[in-house]
């Protein structure tokens, strides 16, 4: 018990400071798909881009063709193509989390945690959440579509991963993974955007540069983070996840075992992380930035042992809103500050 005699459940579920007006409800739908978290993945996206920006500017030169304006060789491709990859961002996302509060609403009900969430609360009609889901489902197709070929034909996979995350649970303990992978799809995706202009332009092999193979090692990097801060997430649910025969590597291996797995799922995150950035021959800012990232991932684990919500929700949304806003700013760092450009 704390804070007076409550519960952590109850202060969790203390009651929201209510809000009128236009602002009122675009305060109450955010929180519906928890637009915040979106600094998750955004910086992984927009680092990709940046990387995929500047490799393409030094493609382009090395086979002297018709150079693009300088800001691609600093991370900006163009005003409308980022336009573009925030609003296929945001979308994408909104679809996946508003369909994650759909179909998780009637154990959302019964959950002491998740009792007051907007469904379950009847702050937000089941057609309102369902609209929501469409809307933005297509309108991330049709941002895909302005983008290239290539995007557009990726985006229905692309949402096919990104909600069917949620009816994981149901049926495999494996669910950490398959979000790792909808996470995963950002990074992919930005650098698609950037360089995938047809489907054959998309699988080139060579060179490095213009090959998939930095995106992918980040986004396989993305995937191993996700499954170990998911596992920790998951930790606060455990006793209700196994009542309910919710699946997940914490009620098929015991709280223990679990954080062991997510130790090590981080282990590999961090060893990923490091090739990526010796791929793109990056130098002293990343490794600074790396080892910040490796700092807030051994003090994520210290205080996820705790298990209390408290500290559970400190490691889970603060640590790793820290990790992804770090790798972001040395990407950036890297590719701005003439200090830190890769040598010709």
């Amino acid at each position: 018990m704390a804070g007076g005699g409550m519960s952590e459940a109850e202060l969790v579920n203390a009651s929201k400071t209510k809000r009128s007006g236009p602002l009122g409800l675009l305060v109450r739908w955010g929180g519906f798909v928890k637009f915040s978290h979106t600094l998750f993945a955004m910086p992984f996206a927009l680092a990709s881009m940046m990387v995929a920006s500047r490799e393409h500017y030094h493609y382009l030169l090395d086979t002297d063709a018709r150079m693009p304006a300088d800001a691609v060789k600093y991370g900006f491709p163009s005003v409308r193509l980022f336009v573009l990859i925030v609003v296929c961002m945001v979308c994408a996302r909104t679809c996946a989390m508003a369909f994650n509060r759909i179909v998780d609403r009637q154990f959302d009900a019964k959950n002491p945690r998740t009792a007051n969430r907007h469904l379950p609360a009847g702050e937000i009609s089941l057609t309102s959440a369902w609209s929501l889901c469409v809307l933005s489902g297509a309108g991330f197709v049709i941002a895909a579509g302005f983008i290239n070929t290539a995007c557009l034909v990726l985006a229905p996979v692309a949402l096919f991963f990104i909600c069917f995350y949620s009816l994981t649970k149901r049926f495999t303990d494996y669910t950490h993974v398959w979000l790792g992978v909808a996470l995963a799809l950002a990074p992919v995706g930005a650098w698609i955007a950037v360089k995938g202009g047809s489907m054959a332009e998309l699988f080139q092999l060579w060179p490095l540069g213009q090959t998939l193979v930095p995106p992918l090692v980040l986004g396989l990097a993305v995937v191993f983070w996700l499954v170990g801060f998911d596992i920790i997430y998951a930790m606060q649910d455990f006793e209700f996840d196994r009542q309910q025969g919710l699946h997940s590597l914490v009620t098929a291996w015991g709280p223990s075992n679990a954080l062991t797995a997510a130790f090590l799922s981080h282990v590999v995150m961090i060893g990923l992380l490091l090739l990526y950035g010796l791929l793109l021959q990056f130098r002293i800012a990343f490794i600074i930035g790396w080892l910040i990232i490796l700092a807030c991932l051994v003090f994520e684990h210290w205080i996820a042992r705790k298990r209390s919500l408290k500290w559970i929700n400190t490691a889970f949304f603060k640590l790793n809103a820290v990790i992804s806003s770090v790798f972001l700013a040395v990407v950036a760092a890297e590719i701005l500050l003439p200090f830190f450009r890769r040598i010709p």
